[in-house]
């Protein structure tokens, strides 16, 4: 592959629900039964280490699941437990493993938006979100836990949500980078729940540090990571370019512009779609290259700014 590539997305993924597969050594992983057009197959757990373990996204309030999991670390013990974010996909069945294990939660914090709601928004992104969820320690970027032959440090990755974290283990070059970067697909950025210009920024430190196997909270692992963000970058700033392109031909609402730009897309993606051009136009509006009346919302109508 070259840097000129396109995203080479990879849809090929057979891992069966509820079974553990070491995909590498000292890293497992178990699927959960919760396949969506937004989840693909469903959510990726992981197991770290042997012995004494860390499980990173427990997945959703799914007790088939957590016996999944519990079953996969019998005769060991769980020692810590990390969340990338707080969708509902990711992070309820934290409290059932901790029940089982009393192993203390790390995450980055409760659930939080990246921006307050304007007034003029009417539609509620926030119903995916797990608003019960609280870890026992918070962590900040940089923040390294140490556990038993293996060691994770906090990455700051909002923009998927404000409050998402990646785990790289730098010893072994692993990065578990959540729902910022997947294989299968582009992340959703809905706000206020997200923010692409925290995105891209997350994006940029992501492809500055040095992990370049990825483990994704959905689909395969991604080999060449770095490169693959480096994609995800050009990605963005293409799509970036077709909303630019679509307001210079006079086209000034969003659900316009996604028939235009997403063609063929799954119908129940096109909110999703909307919401990611909602992304892009607020930071264009940020950055006055784009102009709006009143706040930027999904309802909103755009135009370039003179």
């Amino acid at each position: 592959m070259s840097d000129n590539d396109d995203v080479p997305f990879n849809r090929n993924f057979l891992l069966k629900p509820g079974i553990v597969e070491e995909v590498r050594p000292g890293v497992r992983r178990v699927l959960c039964n919760n396949p969506s057009p937004f989840t693909f197959t469903g959510t990726v757990s992981y197991i770290v280490g042997t012995g004494n373990v860390a499980i990173i996204d427990p997945g959703p309030d799914d007790e088939a699941h957590a016996a999944a999991l519990l079953d996969a670390v019998r005769g060991e013990t769980v020692s810590h437990i990390f969340v990338t974010h707080t969708h509902r996909d990711h992070s309820p069945n934290t409290a059932r493993i901790k029940q089982a294990t009393g192993a203390p939660v790390y995450a980055e914090g409760p659930h939080r938006a990246s921006r307050p709601r304007f007034e003029s928004e009417k539609h509620n992104p926030e119903s995916g979100v797990d608003r019960d969820f609280a870890p026992d320690v918070n962590l900040a970027h940089g923040d390294v836990v140490e556990g038993d032959g293996w060691r994770l440090e906090a990455v700051a990755t909002p923009g998927h949500t404000a409050n998402h974290l990646a785990f790289a283990w730098p010893e072994r070059k692993f990065n578990f980078v959540g729902d910022h970067v997947m294989g299968w697909s582009t992340s959703i950025v809905a706000p206020p729940d997200g923010s692409m210009i925290d995105y891209m920024d997350s994006l940029d430190r992501l492809a500055a540090r040095e992990e370049d196997l990825y483990f994704s909270g959905h689909g395969p692992e991604i080999p060449e990571g770095q490169r693959f963000v480096r994609f995800l970058i050009r990605h963005r700033k293409a799509r970036e370019a077709s909303i630019l392109h679509r307001l210079a031909k006079g086209e000034t609402d969003i659900p316009t512009m996604v028939r235009a730009i997403y063609i063929g897309i799954d119908p129940r993606l096109t909110t999703a779609a909307g919401y990611s051009v909602l992304a892009h136009l607020e930071d264009l509006v940020a950055r006055g290259v784009v102009a709006t009346d009143g706040d930027p919302v999904i309802g909103g109508t755009y135009r370039m700014a003179v």
